[in-house]
C-alpha cells in the first residue's frame, strides 16, 4: 500500500509540472500504468501518412506494434526509472503486453458497449474496457482466457467464435493503451477506466463471456 501511495504522489507531482508547462507528459501516463495498475509497458511504433515509425519497408502493422528492440518497462519500476526510460523514445505509443497481468477479449464496439451496459446492470464484475479507433471493444480479463476461449464458448453452446466476431488476445500480443494513437487512425479510449481492484485482479472470462457472446450473436443476426 505504501508503495502505491508513493507512486500516486509522484505522479501527481509530475502532473502538476506538466500542467504548468501547458501539456501532458507521456511519462506520466506510463508511470500510471506501471505504478498504479501494475502493468508492464513497451514503447510502440506510430503511423504517419501510412508509414510506420519502425522504419521497416512493408511493415505489416504500421503504428500497431512495439518498436524493435524497445525494452519492457516493468510494473513497479521506480518512477524516476520509468520516466528516464520513456524519454529515450519520444513520440512512442504506449503498448501493453497481453498474457501477463491480463488477457483481452475483443468484440465489435457496438456489441461491446451493449454488453458492458448489461454486465453493469447485472452487477457482474467487469475490468477495464477500451475502444479502438477501428471500432473494436477490448475487455481486459484474467490471463489464460485467450487459450481457453474456444472451449469456454463450446461449453456455453457456441461452437464458432469467428461467427460471433469474438477474438481472444493472449501471450505474445500487445494492445495500444489509451490515450495513444493506433495505426494512425486516432486515439484508443477507455469505455471503462482501470481501477485498483480490477487492474490487479481482472475478472475471469467465464463471468463475462455468456453476455458477450449473446450480444455479439444478436448484433450479427
Amino acid at each position: 500500500m505504501g508503495f502505491t501511495i508513493g507512486i500516486s504522489r509522484g505522479i501527481r507531482d509530475i502532473r502538476s509540472g506538466s500542467r504548468r508547462r501547458g501539456r501532458s507528459s507521456d511519462g506520466t501516463v506510463v508511470a500510471e500504468y506501471t505504478g498504479l495498475w501494475g502493468w508492464d509497458v513497451v514503447p510502440g511504433a506510430r503511423a504517419v501518412a501510412g508509414s510506420c515509425s519502425c522504419g521497416r519497408a512493408g511493415c505489416r502493422a504500421p503504428g500497431a506494434h512495439p518498436l524493435p528492440h524497445a525494452p519492457v518497462i516493468r510494473a513497479g519500476a521506480p518512477l524516476d526509472e520509468v520516466t528516464a526510460l520513456w524519454s529515450e523514445f519520444p513520440g512512442a505509443s504506449v503498448m501493453l503486453p497481453v498474457g501477463r497481468a491480463f488477457d483481452v477479449i475483443e468484440v465489435a464496439e457496438p456489441a461491446g458497449c451493449h454488453a458492458l451496459a448489461r454486465l453493469e446492470r447485472m452487477g457482474l464484475p467487469v475490468g477495464p474496457v477500451a475502444a479502438t479507433p477501428d471500432g473494436r471493444a477490448q475487455f481486459y480479463v484474467a490471463p489464460g482466457a485467450a487459450a481457453a476461449l474456444p472451449d469456454l464458448l463450446y461449453r456455453m453452446g457456441w461452437d464458432d467464435p469467428d461467427a460471433l466476431d469474438l477474438r481472444g488476445l493472449g501471450r505474445g500480443s500487445h494492445v495500444t493503451a489509451p490515450p495513444s494513437d493506433r495505426a494512425g487512425l486516432g486515439p484508443v479510449r477507455w469505455l471503462r477506466s482501470p481501477a485498483l481492484d480490477s487492474a490487479s485482479r481482472p475478472p475471469e472470462a467465464r463471468l463475462l463471456l455468456g453476455t458477450l457472446a449473446y450480444v455479439a450473436h444478436r448484433s450479427g443476426s
